[in-house]
């Protein structure tokens, strides 16, 4: 963060996060909705802590990359909070966000969310960032106030986690460049944007948001959406044609999924040879 803006790509397993370590990008995010997406659910807070962490060390160990991972409300309460700040940094993360919505939550980008009180809010920010077993570990507090309340309140909202140990500032569904450089104006300080697609932020470069004021932009879903448009067009072939000879040059090769694996058949493997 310190030499400029991060772009950061979601992995929803730990193959994709070796693809995003050896394409060079600096650190990996881990989105509860992709997590709960490849085990068939839709993000609506059912993904456990257990199963969260588990993912967070598999994409650690496999990457060995900074992990941003997405804490959905932190589980619970401020005790649940407690608890789930101190797995995460036990598991491999480097930085997780929580957010304000009320449990069950909502994709960011979806209208119908409410949120609790920006004091309970607080509240949980402020025992995660006590609790953290690292002064290194980065606690982002996200607010979706945007939509529930109105962008004046977002400001408020923002200002306040900072003021009880956010580190960074995650403003979900901001509409506009313009929108995203008045809440870098109106909260000063470290933030991170969401570039998802087909949801209510426009495409924007991440040297743009940089110019804008953002040193983090994650990438949530974008690696999964082309995985699974490939998938699909992948299956229709079959069905269609019997055999998948026509889909084969979209395909990883076994030579190149072995060079992703660091895996040579015959000699002897090593987790940490990342290739």
């Amino acid at each position: 963060m310190a030499r400029g803006t991060l772009m950061v790509p979601g992995a929803f397993n730990a193959l994709v996060a070796r693809a995003v370590a050896k394409a060079g990008f600096p650190a990996v995010y881990i989105s509860g909705g992709a997590t709960a997406n490849v085990a068939g659910y839709p993000d609506i807070g059912l993904i456990t802590l257990t199963e969260m962490t588990r993912t967070i060390r598999e994409i650690a160990d496999a990457s060995a990359l900074p992990v941003i991972a997405d804490a959905d409300t932190g589980y619970g309460e401020v005790e649940c909070c407690v608890r789930t700040v101190i797995e995460y940094e036990r598991a491999g993360a480097a930085a997780l966000h929580i957010e304000d919505q009320v449990f069950p939550k909502r994709c960011g980008h979806l209208d119908g969310k409410d949120l609790i009180p920006a004091s309970s809010m607080a509240e949980k920010v402020d025992a995660m960032a006590k609790h953290r077993l690292s002064k290194d570990f980065v606690i982002i507090a996200r607010t979706d106030a945007r939509h529930v309340e109105s962008f004046d309140d977002a400001i408020r909202r923002a200002n306040l986690y900072r003021e009880a140990g956010a580190d960074c500032i995650f403003p979900e569904g901001l509409q506009s460049e313009d929108e995203f450089a008045r809440f870098a104006k109106g909260s000063p300080g470290p933030l991170l944007a969401n570039m998802t697609e087909f949801g209510k932020t426009p495409d924007i470069t991440a040297q743009r948001f940089q110019e804008l004021g953002y040193q983090i932009v994650i990438y949530p879903l974008s690696m999964m959406r082309l995985a699974m448009g490939h998938v699909a067009r992948g299956l229709e072939a079959l069905k269609r044609d019997g055999s998948v000879r026509g889909v084969l040059g979209e395909m990883q090769t076994r030579k190149e999924l072995y060079e992703l694996l660091g895996y040579t058949p015959g000699k002897q493997w090593n987790l940490l040879d990342r290739g």
